[in-house]
């Protein structure tokens, strides 16, 4: 048995002999009172989403998973098609499994899949991807009067980024998976 502190996003934890897969947590240490962590799971096998306190310290029963690099392949229709790069297995993921990840993923990128018995049971994305630019409205002369004026763009693979006003459509842009802003020009 583990306990709070060793929560991570993509862990899974039985609970109620239910298997949950972690979606996001937070440590909070509040002025008075005891520390306490508040995770989201999603349930691997309905995809419904439940929302679990725990005191600082207690036990928790996170089950092990094995952990493989594969490249995204492509998604059809509810699944998203993914490729082991060393013996070319491919496997699919549910869209209800992957969440909010979905519009962050870009043929060709390497991602972390948590696998339990030769089941994917959770994705962990690069922190940082490179997209290209292909919709960008022009800069108009005084908009930067404000000071952090910023601009709402297309990449390729149909996310919207909002970016500093400089940004130019055919640009590559780091954006960070974990907050889905603006980083830097690639």
């Amino acid at each position: 048995m583990l306990n709070t502190s060793d929560i991570r996003k993509g862990a899974v934890i039985r609970l109620n002999n239910e298997l949950y897969a972690v979606v996001e947590f937070q440590h909070v240490n509040p002025g008075k009172g005891a520390a306490f962590t508040r995770t989201r799971m999603k349930h691997l096998g309905m995809g419904k989403l439940i929302e679990v306190t725990n005191k600082s310290g207690e036990a928790i029963d996170i089950v092990s998973v094995e952990f493989q690099t594969m490249q995204y392949l492509y998604k059809a229709g509810e699944n998203f098609a993914f490729m082991n790069k060393s013996n070319y297995e491919q496997i699919e993921m549910n869209a209800d499994l992957i969440g909010d990840d979905a519009k962050y993923l870009k043929e060709g990128i390497d991602v972390v899949i948590g696998m339990y018995e030769g089941m994917p049971v959770s994705i962990q994305l690069p922190k940082k991807i490179t997209y290209k630019v292909v919709e960008a409205p022009p800069a108009v002369k005084g908009d930067s009067a404000g000071g952090n004026v910023t601009k709402e763009v297309i990449c390729d693979n149909g996310l919207h980024v909002q970016v500093p006003i400089f940004i130019k459509e055919g640009e590559d842009i780091l954006v960070n998976t974990e907050t889905g802003l603006y980083s830097a020009r690639a």
